[in-house]
């Protein structure tokens, strides 16, 4: 999509998973809520004869005037993920895919990682020769420095923990290439393009805004999943660091956008890429 003004935001999908079970995502939801919902009847969205969930594993790229900034950079090649066997030493073209958008890992100026689950960090590096190696290695890697320090804290005390490899082999490897900035919640990217504080879904998690003075997208990474919880936002996702404190973001996030003419556009929404949102009573529902 464009915005009106200097501002071009595209996504570059890595993969389609079309066969999620309302319980792998949400672990306060219910199939008979689930009905009551806008999205469930929505073939974006959810499969509607099998009432199953839809959703995309994508980076968000926001070409500027002062230079392209690649958002989340999803699971990655050759990655070692057994418990989830679709992220597990897979092939994906997602590199070609960048290049159907005009671009080469050299073009990026800026990688910025809404947080540092496996499935935001993987094309951080890709591997060459046996050897984890920057992919964007013109790019600087912008790391909300609590997000940084949390999971730097938690690989030095439980360096067997299941988030071990993510770190060694996402991003322990652009660390020590000097390409990371370990930047404040609330660093401002280039003009127009600042992180905002997102917390809950992991200590240091943020959101991406985008704005021209007219016209304004919020990229908003995992604070939302599935626009089913435009409806429901105290449905809290199984991956959530603190699901309560998830649950207040997501609301915050909500409230500060409804009635406006921004964008929200998530890491994982399948379909249409942008949704806008507005208040329903006490509520909120997408458009």
């Amino acid at each position: 999509m464009r915005l009106p003004g200097p501002f071009e935001i595209y996504r570059v999908q890595e993969f389609q998973w079309d066969e999620r079970r309302l319980a792998f995502l949400f672990a306060n939801a219910n199939a008979a809520d689930f009905a009551l919902t806008r999205a469930s009847r929505d073939q974006r969205f959810v499969d509607v004869a099998a009432g199953l969930l839809r959703m995309s594993f994508h980076s968000l790229i926001v070409r500027t005037p002062q230079g392209i900034l690649l958002v989340d950079s999803c699971v990655g090649n050759h990655k070692h993920r057994p418990v989830i066997p679709e992220w597990h030493l897979q092939e994906f073209p997602y590199l070609d895919r960048l290049r159907d958008v005009g671009l080469t890992p050299d073009d990026i100026d800026y990688v910025c990682c809404t947080h540092l689950h496996g499935d935001h960090v993987g094309w951080n590096t890709r591997l060459e020769n046996g050897r984890w190696v920057p992919t964007f290695r013109n790019a600087r890697y912008l790391f909300a420095e609590q997000e940084v320090s949390y999971w730097e804290e938690l690989y030095a005390a439980e360096p067997d923990n299941m988030y071990a490899r993510v770190w060694e082999d996402s991003v322990l490897p652009v660390l020590e290439a000097g390409l990371v900035d370990r930047v404040a919640a609330d660093h401002e990217v280039v003009s127009g393009v600042r992180l905002h504080p997102a917390p809950g879904h992991t200590p240091g998690n943020v959101v991406i805004d985008v704005t021209d003075g007219r016209s304004s997208a919020v990229l908003s990474g995992d604070v939302l999943h599935h626009p089913v919880q435009v409806e429901r936002p105290d449905w809290m996702a199984v991956f959530d660091d603190d699901g309560e404190r998830a649950a207040r973001t997501r609301r915050e996030l909500l409230e500060r956008i409804a009635d406006s003419d921004t964008w929200l556009m998530g890491a994982h929404f399948s379909g249409p890429g942008a949704l806008r949102i507005r208040g329903d009573g006490d509520g909120f529902i997408y458009v």
